[in-house]
């Protein structure tokens, strides 16, 4: 680490104590951004960097509610509306145990990169709660749901803050939520994002993110005139984004192979394909089953479950040439970095917000191989959400092939941009570039509007 980079680090730690996912994510852009601010001092004499990882605002919030035995259940709700330089605050809401304000202050100041680089405008976000959605019936979560819209209905609005869905956070969440800040504002407005079709939402929202990762990687392929034909894929995680992610690889020709849930993973060395793709939706998103239920019904599986004493995750240490890892952050360490490339593994498209630690991306960068950093490779998401808020203004809806070709054609942009700032003779690092256009395009527009 450099010394300008290690003294800044130190005011952000200081400032911000315990937050440790928060500084890992401050201090990987920090370390792309150095060199490039030596070059470029207006950056500096604005003090840009110092303002850009302060949150515009920080809401922390309690929310009571009362669930089917009559007791009362206290959790914390937080909303942090980090950057609105190029647009309202945008960035989803998450509900999990482990919600905190570390973890939400990194996936906000994430957000705010991550969503220039969409070429849309939108500032960024991030919110939540430590309520866990599991376990919970629907007339629990709609209360939670409604306990909590309460309170953030008076801080979000179109032209303010948008949230979205993310952990914790889908279709049925977004529905309970939607509802209540209709009722308490009187007026039906994209507000949210992540809505149903019948009620605002848009077509290729629920596969954006899975679709946006596959894209990208195929864009990162180019530039060595080669595509995800034939390619063994490793794929973690079994929601959302990963479910999406098998389909589109599976569209490009590609071959994946494993999934993965909190309890272990499977690994299908003859691939998952449609049907077994259909069965894995059914088993996620309507029975809320564990991957296991996968190898009992497949016998080309092997089911490993997880071990918390090991040093690495066996998910990434098989034969393959690409990687998707779609679960959460920090789930590749550096010696599944090694694994994945002493397995064959060049090509590492995040789907998930940080899923690689800086030990992880050190190896990557290191033996030069394509890595496509989550604020530009699962950007589709938050990119399709832009395309949603657009839909809702305009009172109309596009189609499906729309909205995909719209999709498709942002991820080429975020990777054209990635390509210009990241060209180092050779070969692209995408995390400097992505981490330079992003931070170019927020840090130009507060320059122009001031100090505010």
């Amino acid at each position: 680490m450099s010394s300008k980079v290690a003294a800044f680090m130190e005011h952000v730690i200081a400032k911000n104590p315990g937050e440790k996912e928060f500084h890992q994510a401050v201090q990987e852009v920090v370390e792309s951004l150095m060199p490039f601010l030596d070059k470029h001092p207006i950056y500096r004499e604005h003090k840009v960097l110092e303002r850009i990882v302060e949150p515009e605002r920080l809401l922390m919030f309690r929310v009571p509610w009362v669930d089917d035995k009559g007791e009362i259940q206290v959790n914390r709700g937080f909303r942090i509306e980090m950057n609105s330089a190029i647009g309202p605050y945008k960035g989803g809401l998450r509900f999990h145990p482990t919600v905190n304000l570390g973890i939400l202050k990194f996936l906000a100041f994430e957000q705010v990169l991550k969503n220039a680089l969409t070429t849309l405008p939108m500032g960024g976000g991030k919110g939540g709660s430590d309520f866990d959605p599991k376990g919970k019936s629907d007339l629990e979560v709609m209360k939670f749901c409604q306990a909590f819209m309460s309170e953030l209905f008076r801080h979000i609005g179109p032209n303010t803050d948008v949230p979205a869905g993310d952990i914790g956070v889908g279709g049925r969440e977004i529905g309970y939520l939607f509802g209540q800040y209709k009722k308490l504002r009187n007026e039906f407005t994209g507000v949210l994002t992540g809505k149903g079709l019948k009620w605002g939402g848009s077509l290729i929202r629920p596969e954006a993110t899975g679709y946006g990762a596959v894209y990208f990687a195929q864009e990162m392929l180019s530039t060595r005139s080669e595509t995800l034909k034939d390619k063994v894929c490793l794929v973690s995680g079994s929601g959302n984004v990963s479910q999406y992610t098998v389909e589109k690889i599976l569209d490009f020709g590609g071959k994946p192979v494993t999934l993965s849930d909190s309890n272990g993973y499977i690994y299908d060395e003859a691939g998952i394909d449609r049907e077994k793709l259909k069965f894995v939706m059914d088993l996620k998103n309507v029975r809320r089953g564990r991957m296991k239920e996968y190898s009992d019904k497949y016998k080309t599986a092997v089911y490993t479950p997880i071990d918390p004493k090991m040093d690495y995750n066996p998910l990434w240490n098989h034969k393959a040439h690409c990687a998707f890892p779609s679960a959460t952050q920090n789930e590749i360490n550096g010696k599944d970095a090694e694994n994945l490339i002493k397995n064959g593994v060049y090509v590492v498209s995040e789907g998930a917000n940080m899923p690689s630690t800086p030990d992880a991306i050190k190896v990557y960068i290191d033996k030069r191989i394509l890595y496509g950093p989550g604020k530009a490779a699962n950007a589709g998401g938050v990119a399709t959400s832009g395309l949603e808020m657009s839909q809702n203004s305009l009172r109309l809806s596009w189609t499906r092939e729309e909205v995909d070709q719209r999709l498709h054609g942002i991820m080429k942009a975020i990777h054209a941009q990635c390509v210009e700032f990241g060209k180092e003779g050779n070969y692209i690092n995408y995390a400097n570039g992505a981490n330079i256009a992003g931070f170019v395009k927020v840090a130009d527009s507060m320059i122009a509007q001031g100090v505010v």
